[in-house]
C-alpha cells in the first residue's frame, strides 16, 4: 500500500470520528437551549385561599388570610425577579428579589408585612382574589407560565 493511500485513509478515518464526535454533540447542546429557554417549566400555582375566611373587615389580618401559593415543583432554584402574578380584574403583583428553591414554595399575601422566602406581601388595602377568579403568573419575559381560575365549582383544587 502505498504511503499516499495510507495517508488519505487515515484522514477519512479522522474526519469520520469528527463527524460522528460532532453528531452526538448536537443532540446534547439543542437538548441544554430547550432546557434553558423552559427553565421556569417547573412553577406553578397551588393553593389558592381566596375571600380571606376571617371576618371581611378590610384588616391587614384578613388581608393576610388571602394568597396565591406559587410552588418550584422542580429541583433547582428560580430566580422570581421580575415574574409577576395577577387576577381577571388586572391587579398585578411584581417579584422583586427572591429565588424560589426547588421543592419550595412562597404565598403571596394580599396584605402588608415583612417578605421572606416562604411568604410575600402584596401590600394592598383591599381584597384581590374574588370566589370566581383566574390567578395567572408570568416571567420576567411577560411569557404565562401558568394559570390557575376557580370558582365555577364553588371551590378551588389545588394541584399537587
Amino acid at each position: 500500500m502505498s504511503a499516499s493511500l495510507a495517508t488519505r485513509r487515515a484522514l477519512s478515518a479522522a474526519l469520520a470520528a469528527v463527524a460522528l464526535v460532532g453528531a452526538a454533540a448536537l443532540p446534547a447542546t439543542a437538548d441544554d437551549h430547550r432546557r434553558d429557554r423552559n427553565s421556569h417549566s417547573s412553577l406553578v400555582i397551588g393553593d389558592v385561599q381566596y375571600d380571606s375566611p376571617a371576618r371581611n373587615d378590610r384588616s391587614n389580618r384578613a388581608l393576610n388570610r388571602e394568597w396565591v401559593e406559587v410552588k418550584n415543583t422542580g429541583r433547582r432554584s428560580v430566580d422570581l425577579r421580575g415574574f409577576t402574578l395577577t387576577d381577571k380584574q388586572g391587579n398585578r403583583y411584581r417579584f422583586a428579589n427572591l429565588r424560589l428553591d426547588g421543592r419550595s414554595s412562597v404565598k403571596v399575601h394580599t396584605g402588608q408585612g415583612r417578605d421572606t422566602h416562604r411568604d410575600v406581601y402584596q401590600d394592598r388595602r383591599h381584597q384581590i382574589w374574588n370566589e370566581r377568579d383566574t390567578a395567572t403568573l408570568r416571567d420576567n419575559r411577560g411569557n404565562v407560565v401558568d394559570t390557575e381560575s376557580w370558582g365555577r365549582g364553588g371551590h378551588h383544587q389545588p394541584r399537587r
